[in-house]
């Protein structure tokens, strides 16, 4: 049963990745505006490791493929983006998509410590 829930708690945590970084493909200029808002630098530039990061890691974790490494770089990501992204704490909304990344960070913390579990290419190739 274990082993089930270990499966399904990855591809929950690995959905927001995957369609995040796919929304942020779809629209790459609207993205870029937003990262410009926040004043990031080089928004135009940011965009294309977050997204491969927000894709690449979780489809990484939805498989079971280099879990551990896949989920402390989604933990440290899920941090930056929830202190860049999500500061406005008088804001509600804002303070509630912060909570959201700190939340999904220690479910990440949690898959890198436990691994990904028997149903998972980690276990195919012997980690």
């Amino acid at each position: 049963m274990s082993s089930i829930a270990m499966l399904i708690g990855r591809i929950l945590l690995s959905i927001i990745f995957i369609q995040a970084g796919i929304s942020k493909l779809m629209d790459v200029s609207g993205t870029t505006g937003y990262f410009e808002s926040l004043g990031l630098p080089l928004a135009s530039l940011v965009i294309w490791p977050v997204i491969l990061i927000e894709v690449v890691g979780g489809l990484l974790i939805l498989t079971g493929f280099y879990t551990r490494i896949a989920a402390t770089v989604l933990a440290v990501f899920c941090i930056i983006a929830a202190f860049t992204g999500h500061s406005n704490w008088a804001n509600v909304t804002d303070f509630q998509a912060f909570m959201k990344d700190i939340a999904i960070t220690g479910g990440l913390i949690y898959v890198a410590a436990a691994g990904a579990g028997i149903i998972s290419l980690d276990t195919r190739r012997g980690v």
